[in-house]
């Protein structure tokens, strides 16, 4: 059975918002290198919306073999609201838990996540997320938007941890299924 990764980049005090104002001064060979072994791992990206559309905008432009892996990837985008998608991308309108229980028993790779917020909530909650892959960065942001939206609760099993020379340390979780 395929699993669904969520992988999200947080600054050191929980901060989620704008990465790319905090992230990219941190970019190393060596967490390039993993976050690549990470994509290629994968053969399909989930989404909603809000992702969907900021890489839709963003990604089909940037140069290079990650990118190229990005945007040949089937996305599969969660939305009540969005109609026709571009960017080889498929909405998922039926239920999101019977959607994705049922895009894990196809086979293939892993389905990635970028970013956390509703959608891995849901799947966390119906026992469908089965890894998170949490980028902390030495960086103390002060206000934004949460790592976690409040009200968010699980309890999580350590599955490794991987520090880079820049500082940046990844934190791997499984969540615990009640």
């Amino acid at each position: 059975m395929r699993r669904v990764i969520a992988t999200v980049y947080t600054t050191l005090d929980g901060y989620i918002d704008n990465p790319q104002e905090w992230s990219l001064s941190h970019a190393t060979e060596d967490s390039g290198a993993f976050g690549f072994d990470l994509l290629r791992g994968s053969d399909a990206l989930l989404m909603g919306r809000v992702t969907y559309e900021g890489f839709s905008q963003a990604w089909p432009s940037v140069p290079g073999e990650f990118a190229d892996r990005i945007n040949g990837m089937p996305k599969y985008v969660v939305s009540s609201t969005l109609g026709e998608v571009g960017w080889n991308a498929t909405v998922l309108k039926g239920e999101v838990a019977d959607e994705v229980a049922a895009l894990k028993r196809q086979p293939g790779g892993d389905i990635l996540m970028y970013g956390t917020g509703r959608l891995t909530d849901t799947l966390m909650e119906h026992g469908l997320l089965d890894e998170y892959h949490i980028w902390v960065y030495p960086v103390i942001k002060g206000k934004g938007d949460p790592l976690f939206r409040p009200g968010t609760r699980a309890t999580l099993t350590p599955s490794g941890t991987r520090t880079f020379s820049s500082g940046v340390v990844v934190l791997s979780y499984r969540p615990q299924v009640s």
